[in-house]
């Protein structure tokens, strides 16, 4: 239980005089046990190095059945082409790091965005000595999370079986591994190249061992590659390579073919150090060898790590918590850590110091930015607001991307990895593309992105995967919904976010002055409607002929909906929650249909799917009702309380959510992590607000978990978050103010937070139930 600090002046004296960290700030005096006088005060005990509170062991406690996360630890820089990762699971396998398995079969380059996706272009490094094991099975090595060291900028693992430790600092398209030997003649490195078409080559000459992998699970064309280069500090005594079916083959310095790899020896002495530096391309090997000289070169592994730690801490302190709960502050930081992973930076830089790309569409080297790894569905809730909102850059040249992969495919991505991928569902790159633009990130191709926007809108020929485009687009913009009888499957959903699209594209048309398309797009923002069934109060999937679906069950997962059921997608009309709420009857009635969500059993009907899907499990095991926060499409429904004259209920939701389904452990997510998105939610929800609705420029209140963050912003200004008097037993908002001045809104807009200054959150234990109620205090409704 986190309780007020007490300290004596003299203790305060010490500590501002022996930490210079730790930051104090005075509140009420109070009478102490022997009634001395002492100071009740916030302590700040955040340090400087943020990047020490990042656990990218946060959600690797995870398997098909139940996702802790489905994460993996990624040793990378923020957006980084290539990520490093230790293999508990054999090559191929989606959860290839999990938690409670005892040993790892290697480090691997990996561009994995998530376990169903899974990986591309991977390939491993492992370290053994004494007998020559080469095969994954039998090479494998005991290992102990008490001998593991996991940062965003380093890793370190003892490999117990061969007395062996393993370390690697990454940078964004190479890595810097070094492997601590014990003293023998038999020291062994194997490059695993992996399956699907793979080749290596060993240069003795050079201490190098060259080559590519091919492997992939789709979205790429038939000419890619994965070109590496591994650079050694040491000779090699010898070298083996093996071919399919893991033949070894002795004193061979080449081999090509489905699965190979190479294997080479040293004699070392008791804790020598060998230095492999290794660099990747998707465009040639010259490339990669470029890649690795320009971004580590000749330096030592200490400056590589220290270089990637200079990356994180200069991202991650783009927001400054200050709080004296250190747990807490461990899951924050662990969280924006996975924000500012995806998506990746799928671009390089050539000799010419040009910014190339070699395209996963068509197979071309191409000038210009390209990103990848990253599903629009999940995303565009919250990640991309949070990019908008801290990394307009980063968002501009993303949207360079977006045109990019336009102009080379004739199509926006839905979810790409690293082309297009027939995934989920939605309309959602107009969302992210408007987002941006009505934000004022409007130095882009817009002429482009607006012409790949309409032809998503409009067009349903020539679609390469069923993600991408509007599956049921004809459908959709003749009948204003999907319907369910037409063999196309979540029907529902698609009708839902189509229509939150349309409501963007409205918006992103009328500020480029296209008056017809504006009207168009916000007569289809209503297409909501047309789903609402009046007799149930829930979302219905309705039939081409215009009667609802039947039988009808709110509680059946998939079918008419996205992973997930009608009580989790009824809240889908983020554009427009007044209009939402008049067609349940008002706010009362719209309150109780929340309130039920939250308060009935986690009742469910699995029959669509023929078993219980992990996302259900999830929902079913946290006790909170039929609240599904595990997976995406319902998170933003704590905050639609405010809409409705209660927003004391978002506060103790959102708070409750906070506090009870995150962790900086392994297990601590509560369902997918999914490119950033489930943590994007606590980042933005432990700052005090959330962008319920992107493509408006508000972001709507919660409850602020931290005693204060300071955000840095892009332009130069900074916007400082307070709540007075916050611990965990005082989530709700008392009162606010902004900038020195009565705030009884429950929003607040882009351009406030832009201008720098300070949101202060007054907090107490108990709901007041006067503050930022009445229509003037609701965030934004298209009908309103």
């Amino acid at each position: 239980m986190r309780q007020p600090v007490l300290i004596t002046a003299a203790l305060t004296f010490v500590f501002s005089g022996c930490t210079p960290s730790l930051q104090q700030e005075s509140s009420s005096a109070i009478a102490s046990k022997n009634s001395s006088v002492s100071v009740s005060t916030n302590v700040n005990l955040v340090e400087t190095d943020v990047v020490q509170y990042v656990n990218p062991l946060m959600g690797t406690d995870s398997k098909f059945s139940l996702s802790n996360g489905n994460t993996y630890p990624a040793i990378a820089t923020p957006w980084g082409m290539n990520f490093w990762t230790p293999m508990t699971a054999p090559m191929g396998d989606g959860w290839t790091y999990k938690y409670d398995d005892e040993k790892i079969r290697g480090i691997k380059q990996t561009h994995q965005p998530s376990p169903w996706l899974n990986d591309y272009g991977a390939f491993s490094l492992m370290a053994v000595t004494g007998e020559l094991q080469f095969k994954e099975e039998k090479r494998a090595s005991w290992f102990s999370h008490k001998a593991e060291v996991s940062r965003p900028d380093y890793y370190k693992v003892y490999l117990a079986d061969y007395d062996v430790t393993a370390e690697v600092a990454p940078t964004e398209r190479a890595a810097h591994f070094q492997f601590t030997f014990p003293e023998t003649d038999s020291a062994y490195l194997i490059l695993d190249a992996f399956d699907k078409g793979s080749m290596v080559k060993v240069l003795p000459e050079k201490r190098q061992i060259i080559g590519y992998a091919r492997n992939n699970h789709g979205g790429v064309p038939d000419n890619f590659h994965n070109y590496f280069v591994a650079q050694f500090d040491k000779d090699f005594d010898l070298s083996h390579t093996w071919n399919d079916g893991w033949v070894l083959q002795e004193n061979t310095l080449e081999s090509q073919g489905q699965h190979v790899g190479a294997i080479v020896k040293f004699k070392t002495n008791d804790n020598e150090q060998v230095n492999v530096k290794v660099a990747s391309s998707f465009i040639s090997p010259a490339q990669a060898q470029l890649n690795l000289n320009r971004e580590i070169g000749d330096q030592t592994f200490e400056a590589t790590q220290q270089q990637a730690h200079s990356v994180w801490q200069k991202e991650l302190s783009r927001l400054r918590v200050e709080d004296d709960d250190i747990e807490k502050v461990k899951t924050f930081y662990s969280s924006l850590y996975r924000v500012l992973l995806f998506p990746r930076a799928f671009y390089e830089i050539n000799e010419q110091n040009e910014t190339v790309h070699y395209s996963p569409y068509n197979g071309e080297v191409l000038p210009g930015y390209m990103y990848t790894d990253n599903g629009f569905w999940d995303t565009f809730r919250a990640v991309f607001p949070f990019f908008t909102l801290m990394y307009p850059d980063l968002n501009a040249r993303i949207m360079e991307g977006l045109a990019n992969t336009y102009k080379e495919s004739g199509w926006l991505p839905e979810w790409a990895s690293p082309g297009h991928r027939g995934v989920m569902i939605g309309s959602n790159s107009a969302v992210n593309i408007a987002d941006a633009y009505l934000k004022g990130i409007t130095d882009i191709d817009i002429d482009t992105l607006y012409e790949a926007i309409l032809k998503n809108a409009e067009v349903d020929e020539g679609r390469p995967v069923s993600s991408v485009g509007r599956e049921g687009v004809h459908y959709y913009n003749d009948l204003g919904y999907v319907p369910y009888n037409v063999g196309i499957h979540e029907n529902a959903a698609r009708t839902l976010e189509y229509a939150f699209a349309d409501y963007t594209i409205y918006r992103l048309a009328s500020v480029l002055g296209k008056e017809e398309d504006a009207k168009l797009f916000r007569q289809r923002a209503n297409n909501y409607t047309h789903l609402f069934d009046p007799e149930s109060g829930w979302m219905r999937g309705k039939n081409e002929d215009g009667s609802f679906q039947s039988p009808f069950n709110p509680l059946k997962w998939g079918d008419a909906f996205t992973e997930g059921n009608s009580l989790h997608y009824t809240w889908s009309v983020f554009h427009d929650v007044e209009g939402l709420k008049q067609l349940m009857g008002g706010n009362e009635a719209f309150v109780a249909k929340l309130d039920e969500v939250f308060e009935m059993p986690p009742l469910f009907d699995d029959s669509y799917y023929g078993f219980t899907i992990h996302e259900i499990r999830e929902m079913q095991i946290v006790d909170m009702g039929n609240y599904a926060h595990g997976n995406q499409p319902i998170q933003h429904m704590t905050y639609l309380y405010n809409y409705a004259n209660q927003p004391w209920k978002t506060q103790e939701k959102v708070r409750e959510v906070m506090t009870k389904l995150y962790a900086p452990t392994p297990d601590g997510y509560c369902g997918d992590e999914d490119n950033g998105q489930t943590s994007a939610w606590y980042v933005f929800s432990a700052l005090g607000f959330y962008p319920v609705t992107p493509g408006t420029d508000q972001y709507v209140f919660g409850s602020p978990l931290f005693n204060a963050i300071t955000m840095t912003l892009e332009n130069g200004n900074t916007f400082r978050v307070e709540a007075g008097d916050n611990n965990r037993h005082t989530p709700y908002i008392q009162s606010t103010e902004l900038n020195g001045k009565a705030y009884p809104k429950t929003w607040i807009s882009h351009g406030d937070i832009q201008k720098g200054g300070s949101l202060t959150f007054d907090m107490g234990s108990a709901p007041n139930t006067q503050w930022a109620t009445g229509t003037e205090a609701h965030p934004y409704s298209m009908s309103q």
